[in-house]
C-alpha cells in the first residue's frame, strides 16, 4: 500500500529547507571521482540518523548502499551519483566550492540530496508499515571518470554484488534545458555509448626543406581528417544516431622539421551496438589511407559507458506518477542527448530507467551541464523527492510484474 499522492508532495515540500541545506553543503565540498570520502561520511551521518537502514559502505571505493526491508516483496534500487568535476566554479553563490578547481557542475549534489530526501520519506513509511518489499538507496561514486582500468563506479557497484538482487532500478538527472516543474522521459536508448579513440599516424619525418626525402604524417593526416569528418554524412544511415568528433591533434615541434608522427584523439558516440561497431570499423578503414601514402598507423579504442537503455514500462510509470502527483506538469518525450551516463551499466543488467528533471534557473533554458556557471533552481528538489518516493512505492506495489 502506498501513500496518497497529495501527501507525498506535501511531505516533500515540508522537507524543502532541509533539502536546500543538504544540497548547499554538498555543493560547497565537492570531491572528484573515487575521492568522495567526506561526501560519503556526510551521507552516512544523514542515513544513520533515521535508525532504520542496513548500511553497507566502502562499495566501489566510497559508495554506500542503504537497505530498507520489510522482509517480503520485490527488491528495487534508487540510485544517485556522488562525484564532482575538475572545473573552476564561477557562479558567485555564497556556498560556492571551497575546493579549488573542483565543482558540482553536473547536479550530483542535487541527485544525492533528492535521494536522501526520498530515503527519509520512505523510512517514515517503513516505520508506519507502508513498505512491502526492499528498497536499496544507492549512492554511487565515480560516474564522471574512469580509473586506470577504464571503469567507472557503476560496474564496480555491480561487481560488488551489493545490488545484483535488484528487480528494478530508477534514477533521475537534473536538466537545465527544462523549466522547473517539467520532466523529460524516453523509452529505449536515451544517452550514448561512449568510445574514445587514440589514432597515431606514423611516417619517417625529415627536414622541412626536403619533404620528398621522407614520408610526411601531417600530409597523411589531412586525408584522414577529411575521411573522419565525412564519415557521418556519407557512411552512416541518417536515421541512425551516431557521431564522431576530434578533440586533439598533436604533431611537430619545429617549423622546419617534419615530425615522425601525428596524434589524433577523439570521441565516438552512438545509441545502438550496431552503429557503435560500424563507426569503429569505419574509423579503422579511414586510418588505412595512411598505408597507401607510405605510412602506417596505430589505433586504440577505449570503450566507455554503454548507452543508457530505459525500460519502456518503467518509463510509462514515470509518466503516470508525474501525472498523478503534478497533474499540470509538462512531460517531454525525447532522448536525453549524446552525453554518457554510467547508469547504463546498471540498466544493461537490471530493468531500469532514468528521467530528467527540469531545474532551469530564472526560466533560462539555455543552460547546460559541465559548465563553470552551472546552477539549479532549488524548487526542483522537493519535486524530485516526491517523484522518487512515489515511483518506489509503485514499483513495490507492482511486485515485479510491471517491468518484466
Amino acid at each position: 500500500m502506498r501513500t496518497e499522492e497529495w501527501d507525498i508532495t506535501k511531505r516533500s515540500e515540508f522537507l524543502k529547507s532541509d533539502l536546500i541545506d543538504i544540497r548547499r553543503h554538498l555543493h560547497r565540498f565537492p570531491e572528484l571521482s573515487f575521492e568522495e570520502k567526506k561526501t560519503s561520511d556526510f551521507i552516512l551521518e544523514v542515513l544513520e540518523a533515521e535508525q532504520v537502514f542496513d548500511i553497507q559502505t566502502g562499495i566501489a571505493g566510497h559508495g554506500i548502499v542503504a537497505t530498507l526491508s520489510s522482509g517480503s516483496g520485490p527488491t528495487i534500487g534508487v540510485r544517485a551519483d556522488m562525484d564532482a568535476l575538475p572545473i573552476v566554479e564561477q557562479t558567485g553563490v555564497e556556498y560556492t566550492s571551497e575546493h579549488p578547481g573542483v565543482m558540482h557542475a553536473c547536479g550530483h549534489d542535487a541527485h544525492m540530496t533528492m535521494l536522501l530526501g526520498a530515503a527519509k520519506l520512505l523510512a517514515e513509511d517503513y516505520k508506519e508499515g507502508r513498505i512491502s518489499g526492499t528498497i536499496k538507496f544507492i549512492f554511487q561514486p565515480a560516474e564522471e571518470k574512469a580509473d586506470e582500468y577504464g571503469l567507472t563506479g557503476a560496474p564496480y557497484m555491480l561487481r560488488s554484488g551489493a545490488i545484483n538482487d535488484l528487480e528494478a532500478a530508477i534514477a533521475l538527472h537534473v536538466c537545465p534545458w527544462r523549466n522547473t516543474g517539467e520532466i523529460q522521459i524516453n523509452k529505449g536508448p536515451s544517452m550514448a555509448n561512449i568510445d574514445n579513440f587514440f589514432l597515431t599516424i606514423n611516417g619517417t619525418g625529415g627536414h622541412g626543406g626536403y619533404p620528398y626525402q621522407g614520408t610526411d604524417p601531417i600530409w597523411m593526416t589531412s586525408f584522414v581528417l577529411q575521411g573522419i569528418y565525412g564519415l557521418i554524412s556519407r557512411r552512416v544511415n541518417p536515421l541512425d544516431v551516431g557521431t564522431i568528433s576530434i578533440g586533439e591533434v598533436h604533431g611537430g615541434l619545429s617549423s622546419n622539421v617534419i615530425p615522425e608522427s601525428v596524434q589524433i584523439n577523439g570521441t565516438i558516440r552512438s545509441y545502438t551496438p550496431e552503429v557503435r561497431s560500424q563507426l569503429i570499423d569505419e574509423l579503422q578503414s579511414i586510418a588505412k589511407i595512411t598505408e597507401s601514402l607510405g605510412g602506417y598507423y596505430t589505433l586504440d579504442v577505449e570503450h566507455g559507458e554503454p548507452a543508457l537503455h530505459n525500460n519502456a514500462d518503467i518509463t510509462d510509470m514515470f509518466r503516470e506518477v508525474a501525472n498523478e502527483l503534478y497533474p499540470h506538469m509538462p512531460i517531454y518525450e525525447e532522448p536525453f542527448g549524446m552525453g554518457g551516463e554510467d547508469f547504463g551499466h546498471i540498466t544493461n543488467d537490471i530493468p531500469g530507467a532514468m528521467f530528467f528533471l527540469g531545474c532551469a534557473l530564472n526560466g533560462d533554458t539555455t543552460g547546460s551541464l559541465h559548465t563553470s556557471d552551472f546552477q539549479i533552481n532549488e524548487d526542483a528538489l522537493p519535486i524530485g523527492v516526491a517523484l522518487l518516493t512515489e515511483c518506489s512505492h509503485r514499483l513495490l506495489a507492482n511486485n515485479g510484474k510491471l517491468w518484466r
